[in-house]
């Protein structure tokens, strides 16, 4: 696994940060392997998680000029770090998916050697549902 994913993960996980991986990742935990040029991160837009998730980047050494620790507690937020095939995508929100319904139903996988929640399978279906893009209709297809 890439090294940037896994000091990003780890960095989440020190900090306490409330996550779900989800994305191509995710979907590589529930069995359909393809592709991906990043890491796609849902974190719970919180204050008391935006506190962690911004330690959380700043730890990490993420470039965070043009944006503020509360911009991590909105919804509808998408911040990203670097370019593919190294791209790390931040969200605020899935569409389809409320997190703290989403929230229990996560799994956990080691990435690298860092352990991280993933987002259940369950929801996974149903965010690939609600996206409708040709790509996330074709994964939905491969996870039966």
């Amino acid at each position: 696994m890439n090294p940037h994913f896994v000091a990003i993960l780890s960095a989440f996980r020190d900090e306490g940060v409330e996550f779900l991986v989800i994305g191509a990742h995710a979907l590589a935990v529930h069995g359909h392997v393809r592709a991906t040029l990043d890491i796609d991160l849902w974190v719970r837009p919180t204050p008391e998680n935006a506190a962690r998730t911004w330690q959380a980047l700043r730890r990490f050494r993420a470039p965070l000029a043009k944006m503020k620790l509360e911009d991590f507690a909105e919804r509808e937020v998408l911040y990203q770090i670097g370019l593919p095939p190294s791209r790390i995508d931040i969200m605020t929100s899935v569409t389809g998916l409320d997190f703290d319904a989403a929230w229990p139903n996560r799994v956990v996988a080691v990435f690298g050697d860092v352990a991280a929640p993933v987002l259940g399978l369950d929801d996974m279906r149903t965010a690939k549902r609600a996206a409708g893009r040709l790509k996330d209709l074709a994964d939905l297809e491969e996870l039966g």
